[in-house]
């Protein structure tokens, strides 16, 4: 690693050092502009590079460097097929590792507004909110419902930094981890797997309902699920610049990770964001062979079946006696694609013998980041385009593994899309479960 993504190094907070990166990859960038559809950030570069005689980068003041950072909702896919970047170039750029790097920089140097410090403490707590907000649900999802701009949208966006004209999403009154604890035992047959699920905050709190299914469609495969130990993976954190606290996060959850994957589970993770950080963030900035071994055993929740359908040793039951929907609009969430596992969901629902009509246009959500206030001016044409590609198919049904764009997708287009599980549930003729205390 170089220090433009070394958290370890010495000079990895340095704001020359951090500026002076900046300035050679946005060099690099303004030459290339292969990723000007991807986020507002190249936008943001060009727009300020262009009028500029010669389009020299290190003619940019920090304000317009930070401008761009801020502009980065940290999909990560800029890296992807990247033509400078590790092992094709000598100097290779990593913009998704350089934008962490310098958001971190900016707190440290207390170049982050007091807006942006507030939402970070509300969204970096999801455990504690997520408690509250579950033994009060009914309250709480009426103001969360509220109509954009009403007084009370206005109160919780002073006091929390969300967007008071988004769509935000509700909480369950059963956590996902109370209805695991008080299901009947299941007695698997043939087993072909042994996993610990981990659940993530969104389906902790918010949709229990993708648990529910994920577990009866693992178990229905011969596949043990139990309950991982481990909390929130730390995403706000490390996308609001706190190195110091998504790192301790980081440590205690790798630690329970590794635990059970010695006891011979795999870990599985039904939500993109979370799954990415274990897979790749948990080893950039924990090193060690416990972060190795996170990495090598997680696995997204279609990912996991998908490659149980294609090994040698085990089946997955391909017999579709429920509810099988004729076309179903798949929307492939950033964080998934950035796994770089393939489009693993699609391929689950193709054997329903559904049609799947993919759409690939980012969500602007990024975790609960999205949702900022502050974060309106870029999110919501981002997700206007995201209503706009799922308009253009009038399928039978809507899917996408990520909670957080799937809420998106209702408020642009008024569809309640269901998590890839939920269809593969449905079309074996699972039941949904009726929402309980």
């Amino acid at each position: 690693m170089s220090t433009a993504s070394d958290p370890l190094h010495a000079l990895y907070l340095d704001e020359a050092d951090v500026r002076g990166e900046l300035t050679r990859t946005f060099d690099v960038c303004t030459d290339c502009r292969r990723c000007v559809s991807l986020c507002a950030s190249f936008p943001t570069l060009f727009a300020l590079v262009d009028p500029i005689a010669d389009h020299d980068a290190g003619r940019l003041s920090p304000s317009q460097q930070n401008e761009i950072v801020d502009a980065c909702h940290h999909c990560s896919l800029c890296v992807i097929g990247c033509p400078a970047g590790a092992g094709l170039v000598e100097q290779p750029i990593d913009v998704p590792r350089l934008m962490l790097r310098a958001k971190a920089m900016m707190l440290a140097a207390d170049q982050v507004g007091v807006g942006e410090r507030i939402s970070t403490q509300f969204i970096a707590h999801p455990d504690l909110v997520g408690r509250i907000a579950s033994a009060t649900a009914p309250t709480a999802n009426r103001l969360l419902a509220a109509k954009p701009r009403r007084v009370v949208r206005t109160i919780i966006a002073k006091t929390t930094g969300l967007s008071r004209t988004r769509q935000l999403p509700s909480f369950s009154e059963q956590r996902f981890s109370t209805w695991f604890k008080r299901r009947p035992k299941v007695r698997i047959g043939k087993r072909q797997g042994k996993v610990s699920l981990f659940p993530t905050c969104l389906v902790e709190y918010q949709q229990p309902a993708i648990g529910h299914d994920l577990v009866k469609v693992y178990e229905r495969n011969g596949v043990e699920v139990s309950l991982s130990a481990g909390r929130c993976c730390g995403a706000p954190w490390l996308h609001s610049g706190d190195v110091a606290h998504f790192t301790k996060v980081a440590e205690e959850n790798i630690a329970i990770l590794a635990a059970e994957i010695r006891k011979g589970n795999d870990i599985v993770v039904p939500q993109p964001t979370c799954g990415l950080v274990l897979k790749q963030d948990y080893i950039h900035y924990v090193l060690g062979s416990d972060a190795e071994l996170v990495a090598e055993h997680t696995f997204d929740a279609a990912e996991y079946l998908m490659n149980l359908h294609r090994s040698g040793d085990s089946r997955l039951d391909t017999s579709f006696d429920g509810q099988v929907p004729t076309t179903i609009t798949y929307h492939a969430p950033c964080h998934l694609r950035a796994q770089r596992i393939g489009l693993k969901s699609r391929d689950l629902m193709r054997l329903t013998g559904a049609t799947i009509r993919l759409v690939q246009q980012c969500s602007g959500v990024d975790g609960l980041v999205g949702l900022r206030g502050s974060a309106d001016a870029l999110a919501t044409p981002i997700g206007a385009k995201l209503g706009v590609e799922i308009q253009r198919f009038a399928s039978d049904a809507i899917a996408g593994d990520c909670h957080l764009s799937n809420i998106v997708i209702t408020e642009r287009t008024g569809r309640i899309p269901q998590h890839p599980l939920q269809i593969i549930a449905r079309a074996y003729g699972i039941a949904e479960e009726e929402p309980t205390r």
